[in-house]
């Protein structure tokens, strides 16, 4: 679904005043009907990263980390089932997740008397019942279950929509009877920065000669896509030519400008592919 630049910025307003929750993301559902589900929730979930992004430096002073700490020590001694972390993230507008990780990196350092690793950490995130504390252990399981944009769980689930997105792509591919090297056999070959698939004979779509295909499982808005174009696709343009990106999930109309230049845009598998073999025809 493509969003014109005014349709999008009606979005991120609304969500600028939201909290970023279940009940909200229903409340941005019945606020934009006409939109798709996915298309909408692709948006929340960028636009609140944006956010998080923009204060996540104050949550990490020393005073705020401290802060946090003694607040979930007190919270936790007077009802360590109460979720003590959840409503201190929701409090000062922070990710779940990240608040968890915050405390739990507080509280293998006091612990261990040594700052813990990050791979430790991201282990006990995954897996809370690795924390050496069973009251801790629960809250951190709370606050992972309960972020809808941070967090192992998230990153899972985002990681196989993504899958799922390529493993579609190649199906299409191979119906159309393209010839195509993925991307894995790309890296297998040495190749460092490349797209999901290389055709190896080029077709056209909408009168634009296309050499790779590249899916984005999410909405392409002006950030994400300004830097998907300086840290992949440009780099893709000067190895194997000019290509197409399909952002399953939409993306704001205006940011297509690149077509002459050699990248297109399009939010599904195009229909009117031109093969070699239909333009000899």
């Amino acid at each position: 679904m493509k969003l014109t630049k005014a349709q999008y910025d009606e979005i991120a307003q609304f969500l600028g005043h939201v909290q970023p929750t279940r009940q909200s993301l229903r409340k941005l559902k019945e606020k934009f009907p006409s939109q798709s589900q996915s298309t909408l929730l692709s948006i929340f979930s960028q636009e609140y990263q944006k956010q998080i992004k923009r204060t996540h430096a104050k949550h990490h002073t020393a005073e705020a980390i401290e802060t946090y700490y003694q607040r979930y020590l007190n919270g936790v001694m007077k009802n360590a089932a109460a979720p003590v972390l959840l409503e201190l993230a929701n409090e000062v507008d922070f990710a779940p997740s990240l608040m968890a990780r915050i405390v739990l990196e507080r509280f293998l350092q006091e612990k261990e008397q040594a700052i813990p690793s990050k791979t430790l950490i991201n282990s006990m995130l995954r897996d809370p019942s690795q924390i050496p504390d069973g009251v801790l252990a629960n809250q951190v399981y709370q606050c992972t279950v309960n972020d809808c944009c941070y967090g192992p769980l998230v990153d899972c689930i985002k990681h196989a929509i993504g899958h799922e997105h390529e493993v579609l792509l190649r199906e299409m591919l191979l119906e159309k009877n393209l010839s195509f090297i993925a991307e894995d056999q790309l890296r297998a070959k040495g190749y460092d920065k490349t797209p999901d698939f290389i055709l190896e004979v080029p077709v056209a779509v909408e009168g634009h000669i296309i050499h790779w295909i590249e899916s984005k499982a999410s909405f392409g808005d002006e950030s994400s896509h300004q830097a998907y174009l300086q840290d992949q696709f440009w780099s893709y343009w000067n190895r194997f030519g000019p290509g197409l990106v399909i952002y399953w999930y939409g993306f704001i109309e205006e940011l297509d400008c690149h077509r002459e230049r050699g990248i297109l845009l399009k939010d599904c598998f195009p229909t009117d592919i031109v093969t070699l073999r239909h333009s000899m025809a």
